[in-house]
């Protein structure tokens, strides 16, 4: 196949197909072009941030690692039609999946090196870079960072296959694996032209024919929840029990706190403000079920330690680098807990 360019009706070019010399050519060209892979086909509003090249994990370096708005979580990997390693390349890539879930203990350690490649290509720390590049704000980037984590944890990831050319045998393979498995995996076909300095890149995205939304639910635009919607989506997603302990928290925040900030995303979440203390939150309670405690935003330090020991002292387990991090904990771990969290943050805030 050819394509024509020419210069305003005129000068017509015929240009011919060419081909990717190497894998790291394409490789290079969607981690620093990664709106090339057509997700946008599947979700309207999709901006996929590539975070690192040839991430390294225990099964191999993976090609290209990359998050969206909604920190789902994506695996690339390429391969050119001409490597005889092609026929493997969805094993591959299930593999790497595979292996970032098993081996990934530490998400703290694991967004370090995030934080490392991201330093290395956009001079800003992670953080910095996904405030930016999603234009959220920074208690939006501690959810986001949040979402990623609980995804990395539950093995949760998008797999994507970008080519030179895609075989019908490894399209009805993907189609067949998207049909019938509780994870995706998308395969982009490139056309690749170059005419003098320009190069021009076709792309064909392939699976989507059988998975129609990417995101934790089909209504993952970002919005501003209001007290209402707030309250309705924790009905909705939590048992009777659970919702009234949400409740509970919800109003104790509301009695207690300076300001209450009502979250952003896909799920509804609160963030109770105590400026006497720290003018970020102290904790955040969603409607996904995880309350996090938000040691890294506090600079205080002996206030910072009391906290993790009075949330100790109720049985949650906290890691040894609490105040790097926001650990976060299930309903199943607070939901018994919630009368005397709220005893022991009311007596937390009046220390």
């Amino acid at each position: 196949m050819a394509i024509i360019i020419s210069s305003n009706g005129k000068n017509a070019v015929r240009v011919e197909k060419s081909s990717f010399d190497r894998e790291d050519h394409i490789q290079q060209y969607i981690y620093d072009n990664p709106e090339s892979i057509p997700l946008y086909d599947i979700k309207e509003d999709i901006h996929l941030l590539v975070l690192a090249r040839e991430l390294q994990t225990n099964a191999g370096p993976i090609d290209g690692f990359g998050v969206d708005g909604d920190g789902e979580l994506y695996v690339i990997e390429t391969k050119l039609f001409k490597n005889p390693d092609r026929r493997t390349v969805v094993a591959q890539a299930l593999d790497y999946g595979s292996a970032l879930w098993a081996h990934t203990n530490d998400f703290g350690e694991f967004s370090a090196r995030l934080d490392n490649a991201v330093q290395k290509k956009f001079n800003v720390s992670l953080s910095e870079k996904l405030k930016d590049f999603f234009g959220i704000e920074e208690n939006e980037v501690a959810m986001l960072l949040d979402r990623m984590r609980n995804n990395l944890n539950d093995g949760k990831f998008h797999f994507v296959v970008p080519m030179d050319h895609i075989e019908d045998r490894l399209r009805d393979l993907i189609l067949y694996i998207n049909q019938n498995s509780q994870f995706d995996i998308y395969a982009v076909e490139f056309e690749y032209y170059k005419h003098d300095t320009y190069e021009i890149i076709i792309p064909k995205l392939f699976g989507a024919e059988v998975k129609k939304d990417i995101g934790v639910n089909s209504s993952s635009n970002r919005q501003k929840w209001s007290e209402t919607s707030l309250l309705e989506d924790a009905k909705k997603n939590y048992s009777i029990e659970e919702f009234e302990a949400f409740k509970k928290i919800y109003e104790f925040s509301k009695q207690n706190a300076n300001e209450v900030r009502l979250g952003t995303g896909a799920y509804g979440s609160f963030s109770p403000i105590f400026e006497k203390i720290c003018d970020k939150s102290l904790f955040t309670l969603s409607t996904d079920g995880r309350l996090s405690f938000n040691f890294h935003w506090i600079h205080n330090d002996e206030f910072v330690h009391k906290y993790k020991e009075a949330m100790t002292n109720l049985g949650f387990s906290i890691p040894e680098n609490y105040t790097e991090i926001r650990p976060s904990v299930r309903s199943n771990e607070w939901l018994q807990r919630a009368d005397v969290f709220i005893e022991t943050m009311n007596k937390v805030i009046s220390v």
